[in-house]
């Protein structure tokens, strides 16, 4: 058994189940949170059969309570926490002028309100055993402005960045650090899935490498920020987005 443990938030599918795939592949043992439990389920079994290095739990990430039972049944079942990315998301499309109230908190709280109960919880557990690592998954619209995932959730990629310096500069004195990630337009499935053909070969054009993103690397980036080595980076954003945002 390994002695490092990671929690990944929205890991059933997209970017977060490679993330788990690449944290397990390192060494660590991986619980995958996700409110589509049977489906997190799957990939846990996939990468440990009888559930000594994976497992699947059940996070509704808008809820604080739902973290802090995470960490209280990884603590009972590992021993220990040594990090946490919160890469949970979601959004549906809708032109600026016309996003209800209850659509922008819904938006809110999966991409936003998640990163504020997790690093609550999780920062506050890592304070006190003297160290851990925050990852926060943002997003290059978060930095732009762009609304082609939706004005709210461009809102809530950029309070991410925010509040991932706020946490950084909290929890720094006692070991933890807290880094983000701002992919831009990444080659997973869900990007081909919902986006039309003609519109995507748009997107690929604009970007200046010519191609879209890996998901692997973002994830592979996920583990050096989670490392013990990663200390000196701390409140970051790492861009990583084909060149469409550069400062």
């Amino acid at each position: 058994m390994s002695n490092k443990t990671v929690i990944v938030t929205g890991a059933a599918r997209g970017l977060g189940a490679v993330v788990a795939r690449r944290f397990h592949a390192a060494g660590y043992n991986v619980a995958l949170a996700d409110i589509a439990i049977e489906a997190a389920q799957l990939i846990a079994r996939e990468l440990s059969e009888d559930g000594s290095t994976a497992c699947a739990i059940k996070l509704d990430v808008a809820s604080k309570a739902d973290f802090a039972a995470a960490r209280d049944a990884l603590i009972g079942r590992w021993g220990s926490i040594d990090a946490l990315v919160n890469n949970a998301g979601a959004s549906k499309v809708v032109p600026v002028m016309e996003i209800t109230a209850e659509q922008f908190d819904q938006v809110i709280g999966i991409n936003l309100r998640s990163v504020l109960f997790g690093c609550q919880v999780f920062g506050q557990y890592f304070a006190e055993r003297g160290m851990g690592r925050i990852v926060n998954i943002a997003s290059l619209a978060g930095q732009n402005g762009g609304s082609a995932t939706g004005a709210h959730y461009a809102a809530a990629k950029g309070g991410a960045i925010t509040l991932t310096k706020v946490f950084a500069r909290d929890l720094a004195a006692h070991g933890v650090t807290v880094n983000a990630i701002s992919p831009g337009p990444l080659d997973l499935p869900i990007v081909h899935e919902s986006v039309p053909a003609d519109k995507l070969a748009t997107v690929i054009a604009g970007i200046p490498v010519g191609k879209l993103g890996s998901a692997a690397y973002i994830a592979d980036v996920a583990v050096m920020l989670a490392s013990a080595d990663a200390y000196f980076a701390n409140g970051a954003c790492w861009d990583v987005n084909g060149g469409l945002y550069m400062r």
